[in-house]
């Protein structure tokens, strides 16, 4: 059957029945189009012969090409977002994943709301993924950051920020709502040299929300997740 054009294209891939059911039932509700694979050749022969726009993959596949390999593969041809669904006490797998280029993940068992909300958020950040001449402001709550201008304000107040804070803000704003791990961030702000320096990260983070968030000890702007890295929250609701 063809799929429609003006409708999102989701392709699940998972091993387990009721999994794959559940999630391609809940999706289909949301209005999206869904296909679906079982082992990471199907996945691969899908996602490059059909329009895809997001893929949830399950990181332990059966047969030689696991969800990793998916991920590694699909990443040299294509940033289509990718939600990884990893079972409890894989947080390796979750890192790794996410080093390879992976937007997120899911920790199993999980709600299906959670899952939508991963889903829209992602979609949202890919409609201006390309605009490589947009460099509009990023803006959530009463933060504002100015690319131009290198200008960060809340509330219309400035925030003075030190470079390498300044940088991290601007890496986690361009890949927001994007969990971003303790390496990749390291690599981009610092270099590859230091991108095992997760106590200087954490230190630079710490100030950097008690810049910018309302409360640094419950922080709502730069999320943590905890073993992997942060997010930056595109929207407070």
């Amino acid at each position: 059957m063809a799929l429609s054009n003006d409708r999102k294209v989701i392709l699940v891939v998972d091993d387990e029945p009721s999994i794959l059911r559940a999630v391609r039932a809940v999706l289909i509700a949301q209005g999206y189009e869904v296909l679906t694979a079982v082992t990471g050749d199907e996945a691969l022969k899908c996602a490059s012969s059909s329009k895809t726009d997001l893929i949830v993959l399950d990181i332990m596949l059966p047969g030689d090409v696991s969800g990793l390999d998916v991920c590694r593969n699909v990443r040299q041809w294509s940033d289509v977002p990718i939600i990884i669904l990893s079972a409890i006490g894989r947080e390796r797998q979750k890192v790794e994943a996410l080093d390879l280029g992976a937007d997120d993940y899911i920790t199993k068992p999980f709600g299906m709301n959670e899952l939508t909300a991963r889903v829209r958020a992602l979609l949202r950040r890919g409609l201006v993924r390309h605009e490589e001449d947009s460099n509009e402001p990023f803006k959530c709550g009463d933060l504002e950051v100015d690319f131009d201008r290198r200008v960060v304000t809340r509330a219309g107040v400035e925030v003075k920020l030190t470079p390498h804070e300044y940088d991290i803000l601007v890496y986690l704003s361009r890949n927001a709502d994007r969990v971003i791990t303790h390496r990749q961030l390291l690599s981009a702000v610092w270099g590859a040299p230091y991108s095992e320096e997760t106590q200087l990260l954490r230190v630079h983070v710490g100030n950097l929300r008690r810049k910018i968030e309302a409360n640094a000890s419950i922080p709502q702007l730069i999320t943590t997740e905890p073993g992997v890295g942060y997010r930056l929250r595109s929207s407070l609701v």
